[in-house]
């Protein structure tokens, strides 16, 4: 069964697993933890929104850039298609079937005129037109071209879709081109008498569109056709440009869509929207580090500061832990030792705080306490020591009485020889019990009492024999003075005396399974089992008068003298009469 300190001991245990310090580091972390938990979220939030409003932004404007370049371009198809019906182009195709020189030149003028005004309505979309006569193998044009007519050229370009020339070395900008002609609802056919018109416009009529996109944006718009080279703006990064191309040609894009794509160790939003009229697409490329950056920022600003609140708060309970909690267990430790019966623990205080003045106090009841209990202790030594001197006092009396009325009745009877017997025997025994120099004698010694004791007693009743048999472990051993003598008279008087057949008195001792035990038998009349009961519970009790001392008090100094499971105990003997067994524990005294 767990003692007292034990359970007190596993109690405290058991709390200093959840202690001062680990409840403030969990405060810390419960009210930290759902704030961090919120943040994450909000920021999780607010980047899908941001990040789905900038894909959608940028959808918004490339289509709208996109459809601006193909109103441009509409509105050059549209013009080559009604140019082509003009009263002065259709005349200018049948020049030299009729009309001089004159008509002519103002045909030619007209026609190029026309050209020009349509070229200058806008100045950030130049365009550039011809006009092939296949009849009268003539070309008039809104700019300054070399060679004339061409049949191979136009025969080569003669396309429903407009097409692009991009030289790697061209030192100048690459054109876009379309040819119309009306050939009896055929544009791409020839025969011989058609007209064909060439609109045509600059790669940097779409670079400057590109630019106008880019300073309202922050994303880096070129225009791609795979298998050609890109037109980019003018601030583009070619770095980048050329490594997005190279992306492109080998995983290429739907015409409209939008994709994430990792470039150099960083996140760019790519959006495509194909042209209506052009074969190609209008890329734009938005580093969402530049865009989200500020939001990252500040994430990670928010976790930064939470992060050195998180060590602050455990600094701080660190520091409570240190100059707080770490007394306090030292005085729980302290009491706990106290509480074992430790009295001589001290506790030391590392600095001078409030603490120090509690070890201090705590100490000084340490020490008072044990000073207070060695006292006691010592009393009770004190008064253990009187009590057997006592109990030697009062045996020494009773066994004087019983000698002395031998005596009397010897001297009465005029037994000289019995009377100087019984007084030398009793000298001879009163030198021995009065030697209180030791309270312990070998139990040899106390063998050569019981012999000189039982010779007297031999001398008063001449049936009385003994027998003694003691191992030779047993005789080295320490016993009280006196402690077998008054079993051995009690066996005498109440034994053999009481009966005229009796007189044999044995007396055995052996050591075994770590007890030491005499046994002394007569033959005496003995004790019913109720008597043998009674008188073995009598003497745990206190004496009673009709109770004799002797047997009480030998039984009394074993408990005193060897523990509780020592002591005297009453039974039959073999010999049919009274065994009493002396019993205390081997090694104890």
């Amino acid at each position: 069964m767990e003692s007292v300190s034990e359970k007190t001991g596993s109690r405290w245990n058991i709390r200093g697993r959840f202690s001062l310090f680990a409840k403030m580091n969990s405060l810390i972390l419960f009210l930290i933890l759902p704030i961090v938990l919120a943040y994450t979220y909000s920021n999780d939030v607010t980047f899908r929104v941001v990040s789905g409003e900038l894909q959608s932004s940028s959808a918004r404007q490339l289509t709208f850039l996109s459809g601006q370049i193909d109103s441009r371009v509409s509105q050059m198809m549209d013009f080559s298609l009604t140019f082509s019906k003009d009263p002065n182009v259709q005349d200018f195709n049948g020049l030299n079937l009729w009309g001089d020189a004159y008509d002519r030149m103002q045909t030619r003028y007209a026609v190029q005129e026309k050209m020009v005004l349509q070229s200058g309505v806008t100045d950030i979309w130049p365009a550039r037109y011809a006009l092939h006569s296949q009849q009268n193998r003539e070309v008039v044009s809104n700019y300054s071209r070399s060679g004339g007519y061409d049949e191979d050229y136009l025969k080569r370009n003669m396309s429903t879709k407009w097409s692009y020339s991009a030289e790697e070395d061209a030192e100048g900008p690459s054109y876009f081109y379309w040819f119309y002609t009306d050939s009896l609802g055929q544009q791409n056919l020839l025969t011989g008498s058609s007209l064909v018109v060439e609109a045509s416009f600059s790669s940097d009529n779409i670079r400057n569109m590109l630019d106008t996109y880019k300073a309202d944006g922050k994303g880096d718009p070129f225009y791609y056709r795979k298998g050609d080279l890109p037109i980019l703006n003018r601030t583009a990064d070619p770095q980048l440009s050329k490594a997005l191309t190279s992306y492109l040609d080998t995983n290429p894009m739907e015409r409209t869509a939008q994709r994430i794509v990792k470039l150099e160790g960083q996140d760019y939003l790519v959006s495509s929207v194909g042209s209506a009229y052009l074969d190609g697409q209008l890329m734009d490329v938005v580093p969402l580090g530049q865009v989200l950056g500020p939001i990252a920022f500040s994430r990670n600003l928010f976790y930064l500061s939470i992060a050195l609140l998180f060590v602050l708060g455990i600094s701080a309970s660190l520091l409570l832990y240190r100059n707080v909690q770490r007394p306090i267990r030292k005085l729980m430790n302290g009491l706990l030792q106290v509480q074992r019966g430790d009295y001589s623990f001290r506790l030391h205080a590392r600095s001078r705080n409030e603490f120090s003045f509690v070890f201090e106090r705590f100490n000084e009841m340490s020490r008072r306490t044990e000073e207070l209990i060695e006292n006691v202790f010592n009393e009770k030594i004190r008064a253990r020591e009187a009590t057997l001197k006592q109990l030697q006092a009062q045996i020494n009396p009773h066994f004087l009485y019983n000698c002395l009325g031998y005596i009397i009745n010897m001297a009465q009877m005029k037994d000289e020889d019995a009377v100087v017997s019984m007084a030398f025997n009793l000298s001879a025994y009163y030198r021995y019990t009065t030697r209180m120099e030791k309270e312990s004698t070998p139990l040899e010694e106390e063998v050569r009492l019981l012999v000189n004791y039982l010779d007297i007693q031999k001398l008063r009743n001449g049936r009385i024999d003994y027998r003694i048999d003691i191992s030779e472990e047993l005789r080295s051993q320490e016993i009280p003075r006196l402690m077998i003598q008054p079993i051995v008279e009690n066996a005498v008087i109440h034994g053999v005396a009481k009966s005229y057949a009796a007189g044999e008195i044995t007396i055995r001792g052996e050591c075994s399974d770590g007890f030491c035990v005499i046994t002394i038998d007569d033959d005496g009349p003995g004790l019913t089992p109720e008597q043998y009961e009674a008188l073995n519970l009598k003497m745990d009790e206190e004496l009673q008068e009709e109770m004799g001392c002797g047997l009480w008090n030998t039984h009394q100094r074993l408990i005193h003298q060897f523990g509780s499971r020592s002591g005297l105990r009453f039974g039959p003997s073999p010999a049919g009469g009274f065994r009493t067994e002396i019993v205390w524990e081997n090694g104890f005294f």
